[in-house]
């Protein structure tokens, strides 16, 4: 799908500030907050620092987005504070509900003059030409895309960052992928991405792309 292979330069930014610590953080081996960078999120302790960790994988998303158009941005805690309180999280006693695509993407496209677009129907068929034309694309996915040989048991509840494509392959930064195996550039097969992908995301885009 898209016969000309497209490739943007994106950093990469994981969920968690130690990317190799991932796979021992989803197994359970290592808490969160016991992540050693956990004071380079801008959390003001290794709870909070825990807490917003598991949730800010589209803070992740777009902070690889602004910095590949050159902006400075705060740490991933710090960031999902600033869209709590624009509402693109609501704060619950047990957890959060987001991240909420709308308010995101007034704030995103106000706070940094970036064009920050919502498609509630999004087809896989639609995101090489946004991708051809220098735009990035948040998608919503099933975690488990970081293997994409599994069968997922739905679709959606975790954002990666489309950063280009091949005629075989989407490549996405996977905010919780493995080092090395599926956290930059990930290749996930466009026959295999449908099981996961739920059909929805934000493009996002500066200075006419």
């Amino acid at each position: 799908m898209g016969n000309t292979p497209v490739g943007h330069e994106v950093p990469y930014h994981s969920q968690w500030e130690s990317a190799a610590l991932v796979p021992d953080i989803l197994s359970g081996r290592l808490k969160a907050e016991d992540d050693p960078l956990w004071h380079l999120s801008g959390a003001e302790d290794p709870a909070e620092y825990a807490f917003w960790s598991w949730r800010v994988c589209g803070m992740a998303c777009l902070r690889m987005a602004l910095e590949h158009w050159g902006f400075e941005t705060p740490g991933l805690v710090t960031l999902a504070r600033e869209f709590l309180d624009a509402g693109a999280y609501v704060r619950r006693a047990d957890g959060v509900d987001g991240l909420i695509y709308a308010p995101f993407a007034e704030h995103a496209a106000k706070r940094w003059d970036i064009e920050a677009e919502v498609h509630g129907r999004l087809t896989v068929e639609e995101i090489p030409g946004f991708l051809d034309e220098g735009k990035l694309v948040m998608l919503s996915v099933h975690p488990s895309i970081r293997e994409p040989d599994t069968v997922p048991p739905g679709r959606g509840g975790h954002l990666v960052l489309a950063v280009g494509h091949t005629p075989d392959h989407l490549l996405v930064h996977n905010p919780s992928g493995f080092p090395g195996v599926s956290q930059r550039s990930a290749e996930v097969p466009w026959e295999a991405l449908p099981r996961f992908f739920a059909g929805r995301g934000v493009t996002l885009g500066i200075g006419g792309s």
